[in-house]
């Protein structure tokens, strides 16, 4: 036996045995003594990649395709593993080269479309997703990618009935995932659990799976188990640092639950720490938008003729800072016979963030009324006959002054919280890595103050019948005269259901999914106070 096949042998074996980071060192020597060889690069670069060696794995890989330029498997790990490193737009590239060399590598579409999703555009996401399964309609990956794009088409059921079938006969490790997900979505939380959980067993580098977990219900000393388990899953050295951030974010939960908060603020710093690693946010330009928009957007601009006419279905929108009681609102408003809940839509935060990149005056009537129009087509397809749609984007709140212009007969409702709870909150909560936003330290102060700062304008120029503002504290401790204020906001006649969000069976894919479920309360109000002596930054919005 040559020296290259012994070292293969050791590897495939160390392989074998779920120890890729042992597997790393005969495969780089079998490398250096076989340099030709694109198979063993290949097998190389995943062996970094899945022990976490991405400075290893990405010119491996390289090496492997530019050996053999055609070699689907290594232009598809090569996304995978850019895509860990946040090289996106090469991962895309990658994904995409993939797909052109094996058209029915369904994984490569699918990842690509994953990763799309993740960026906020939806639409290249889901055909992402429709060609993967069109790819390879009778495989599992095939399967899966279907599922997909009908969750992101919001046809659970649908997707539902396809995962099943798939883990009837294959335990699939995404499939378990993303059903745990669904059903955490329509509030079968102890089912969920089930599911999440076997999919970290069948795959242990999900283990950002256990943030999900711990959020289907109040954690206790009877999971002492479940605590020890994620805590190793800590030690795995392939862990990426997106599903390692959530680990400790779920034993900040966990810890939380116990009322151990110091050892909770430890986790949920230590989740903020690696979050900033994945992505930066960027404080001064946020503010220098925020700016932008005061200065823009002054009482003159309103008094102009508005843009578009009253249509069909209503428009409420939904604003504020996450976790300062959107989700409730929602839940309010949607269990109404004649309001029908939209969820997170990223039609203006996309519109708005594109138009302020240009640097344009306000956008003229012709503009407003086009997108206005475009709009009201996604809410009808949402309605089903109902004559009010929510939209609850909380980051259109920067946003409300070009929404008035364009849909001058929407409600915008601004949720307010205190600012230490609500930024606490936001600290204690996983948000899409893609997106630059800050959940911890001098950023996320820096971001409240500019956010308060833009609302005060909003309520100063907008008509105070379409900006309506609605405090956390008091619809928690006195819900039924707040609710009444919000439900005639909307021009809504009065419905006793909505007294009762928690009996509202819709679905609720935000983090607050189990808060969701429970009949309104104050107990978060002034949590802060337990967490006073390691607030850190924090502590600057402490009224």
């Amino acid at each position: 036996m040559s020296d290259v096949a012994r070292l293969l042998g050791l590897a495939a074996q160390r392989l074998r045995a779920g120890r890729p980071a042992d597997a790393v060192a005969p495969l780089r020597e079998a490398a250096r003594q076989a340099p030709g060889n694109a198979e063993i690069l290949h097998d190389l670069g995943l062996a970094c990649l899945e022990t976490g060696l991405l400075g290893e794995a990405i010119p491996a890989l390289q090496g492997a395709i530019a050996i053999n330029p055609r070699y689907a498997d290594a232009h598809l790990r090569l996304g995978i593993a850019f895509e860990a490193a946040g090289a996106v737009d090469a991962a895309l590239a990658a994904y995409r080269r993939a797909s052109d060399v094996l058209p029915s590598l369904a994984d490569a579409r699918y990842r690509a479309g994953d990763l799309l999703y993740s960026l906020g555009h939806a639409a290249e996401a889901i055909a992402a997703f429709r060609r993967a399964a069109a790819s390879a309609p009778r495989t599992t990956p095939g399967r899966i990618a279907a599922a997909k794009a009908l969750l992101a088409e919001d046809r659970d059921e649908e997707a539902e009935k396809i995962l099943r079938q798939v883990l009837a006969v294959d335990g699939n490790a995404t499939a378990l995932d993303l059903l745990g997900n669904l059903l955490a979505d329509a509030g079968r939380f102890e089912e969920a659990r089930d599911y999440l959980i076997r999919a970290i067993e069948r795959s242990p580098l999900r283990a950002g799976s256990y943030y999900d977990i711990v959020r289907c219900r109040r954690i206790g000393p009877e999971d002492a188990e479940l605590i020890a388990r994620m805590r190793a899953a800590l030690r795995w050295p392939g862990l990426e640092p997106a599903q390692r951030s959530r680990v400790h974010l779920a034993l900040g939960k966990a810890a939380d639950d116990l009322g151990d908060t110091e050892e909770a603020m430890r986790q949920f710093d230590a989740a903020e720490a690696l979050r900033n690693t994945i992505v930066r946010f960027d404080l001064a330009a946020f503010e220098a938008r925020i700016g932008r928009l005061i200065a823009t957007f002054t009482s003159d601009v309103f008094a102009r003729p508005a843009a578009a006419h009253p249509g069909t279905p209503a428009p409420i929108f939904i604003v504020g800072l996450p976790r300062s009681g959107t989700t409730l609102v929602e839940q309010i408003l949607s269990a109404h016979p004649r309001v029908r809940a939209g969820g997170e839509l990223p039609f203006w935060n996309a519109f708005g963030g594109n138009w302020d990149k240009t640097g344009a005056p306000v956008p003229d009537a012709a503009a407003l009324t086009r997108n206005a129009a475009d709009y009201r087509r996604r809410l009808r397809s949402i309605a089903g006959g109902a004559g009010w749609v929510t939209d609850k984007m909380p980051l259109n709140f920067q946003w409300a002054g070009l929404i008035h212009l364009a849909l001058p007969d929407a409600t915008i409702i601004h949720c307010r919280r205190t600012p230490i709870d609500t930024a606490l909150s936001i600290h204690q909560t996983h948000f899409n890595p893609r997106i630059a936003f800050p959940t911890g330290g001098a950023a996320l102060v820096g971001y409240v103050r500019a956010y308060q700062r833009l609302c005060a304008h909003w309520r100063a120029v907008l008509p105070r019948a379409r900006f309506v503002d609605i405090d956390y504290e008091a619809l928690t401790s006195g819900p039924g005269p707040v609710i009444r204020l919000l439900t005639a906001s909307c021009g809504l006649d009065w419905s006793e259901s909505c007294l009762h969000p928690e009996r509202n069976l819709r679905i609720v894919k935000t983090p607050s999914k189990w808060q969701a479920r429970q009949p309104i309360h104050g107990a978060a109000v002034g949590r802060w106070r337990a967490y006073e002596p390691w607030l850190g930054a924090l502590r600057e919005l402490v009224p």
